[in-house]
């Protein structure tokens, strides 16, 4: 069942009221009352950021900025030489096979990506209980908004903070370990996840064989991962999706955490399994040049900075700047399980922290990104405010939705997020 599907089957299995409350819920009608608002006070350049509606899609009518290079590569190739070894024009790289997918999208002029930060399905805990009793489904824990927007997305990415296995022992001396029965990766299906990033500090909680079990997991689960494997090369490796449109897009994912010599989560090795760990980022930098050198759009989801604050550490800086001058072009974080800051590094955003996703019980802000990168190099980018509580998460509205910008926007200095949440610099 496509990613897609799992919403038309919702729709259609005692909910016949969905299609009224999310009319109720327009985001058209929100994005008019708050961007009314914004043209009393800020005037009329504020206009560019509405968008129309299109099949319960935000399509932007045109790009908002373009203040981004003009990316070649994301462009159709030219001249293809080789028919057989060509995806929608553009090449697949000799040793990527494995590692690249073919996908469609919904527009023939952009792909559209959305980011979510921590997940947790483990049932010892609170929210894994809530998925749990909810019958392993993400109804009833993950607002509806926020479901319609990540089926929809082209890509959709989370950070999976826990392996799934029912094997393997927890670390010893570790005070949260995490691990989630193998049957709950089908919440992932039906939340519209596509990739997941398993370079954090939880994915080896039980040691090397629920590693293991994970990655059989997930692929069997037709969900990609990305930041551990088998052994270092496959860790390190990026996982390219080539769109039907014409476009090549390129994710890497990477740890900073555990910052000691001996981390419980393993590094991966020549010929061990592990995590792709970048406090020595030398690795890190290299895959995003060969990225960025076989025509990708290059993304780097990473895990850094300190938990539960909002202030950036000098690893993040230093290595955010590093990540830039190789080439990528977005940068992603997790771990401080906090809304961190949002910054531009010569024309490149950097997200420092999407913070829990739906995590815990805990009440706090988070937020999903919208990424539509267009085939002339232009990109928009939407920030989607919604708050996580009492083992839920739900769209934030009204004077919450309004609070979340502002607040994004006091700690962004340099960059504004207008009432429609596009963000500029």
């Amino acid at each position: 069942m496509g990613k897609r599907d799992y919403l038309d089957e919702y729709r259609k299995n005692g909910r016949d009221d969905y299609e009224e409350n999310m009319r109720r819920r327009n985001p058209a009608v929100i994005a008019f009352v708050l961007t009314l608002s914004t043209i009393l006070v800020v005037g009329i350049p504020s206009l560019f950021a509405l968008s129309n509606i299109k099949n319960g899609k935000v399509k932007e009518e045109k790009p908002l900025f373009t203040n981004w290079e003009l990316i070649p590569e994301a462009t159709v190739a030219e001249n293809v030489r080789d028919e057989s070894e060509i995806a929608s024009g553009v090449t697949i790289s000799e040793g990527d096979e494995d590692y690249t997918h073919i996908i469609g999208t919904a527009s023939d002029e952009s792909v559209t990506i959305g980011f979510a930060g921590d997940i947790l399905f483990d049932d010892n805990y609170a929210v894994g209980n809530n998925f749990r009793m909810k019958g392993n489904s993400p109804y009833g824990v993950i607002g509806e908004s926020l479901l319609d927007k990540m089926c929809t997305a082209d890509i959709m990415m989370v950070n999976n903070e826990f392996p799934y296995s029912d094997r393997g022992e927890p670390k010893e001396g570790k005070t949260y370990t995490f691990r989630a029965r193998t049957e709950t990766v089908s919440i992932l299906n039906e939340m519209g996840v596509d990739i997941v990033g398993l370079a954090n500090n939880h994915c080896f909680d039980y040691g090397e064989t629920a590693l293991l079990d994970s990655f059989d997991t997930l692929k069997n689960a037709g969900v990609d991962y990305v930041g551990a494997g088998h052994n270092i090369d496959e860790a390190s490796h990026q996982v390219y999706y080539i769109t039907d449109n014409g476009m090549k897009l390129a994710f890497i994912c990477a740890t900073q955490i555990e910052r000691i010599s001996n981390p419980d989560t393993r590094g991966a090795t020549e010929d061990a399994a592990g995590v792709f760990r970048c406090m020595d980022d030398t690795l890190l930098l290299e895959r995003v040049r060969e990225a960025r050198e076989k025509g990708a759009f290059v993304i780097v989801f990473i895990h850094w900075g300190t938990e539960s604050t909002t202030e950036i550490d000098q690893h993040q800086l230093r290595q955010a700047k590093e990540i830039v001058e190789a080439g990528a072009n977005m940068i992603v974080g997790a771990h401080p399980h906090v809304l961190q800051k949002i910054e531009f590094i010569d024309g490149v955003p950097v997200f420092y922290s999407l913070g829990n996703y739906i995590f815990n019980s805990k009440t706090q802000d988070t937020c999903m990104i919208l990424t539509t990168i267009h085939k002339d190099g232009a990109v928009n980018i939407q920030f989607v405010p919604a708050i996580q509580s009492n083992c839920q998460v739900n769209e934030a509205t009204g004077s919450e939705y309004i609070r979340i910008i502002n607040e994004m926007n006091q700690m962004s200095p340099g960059i504004k997020i207008d009432g429609n949440g596009y963000i500029t610099s």
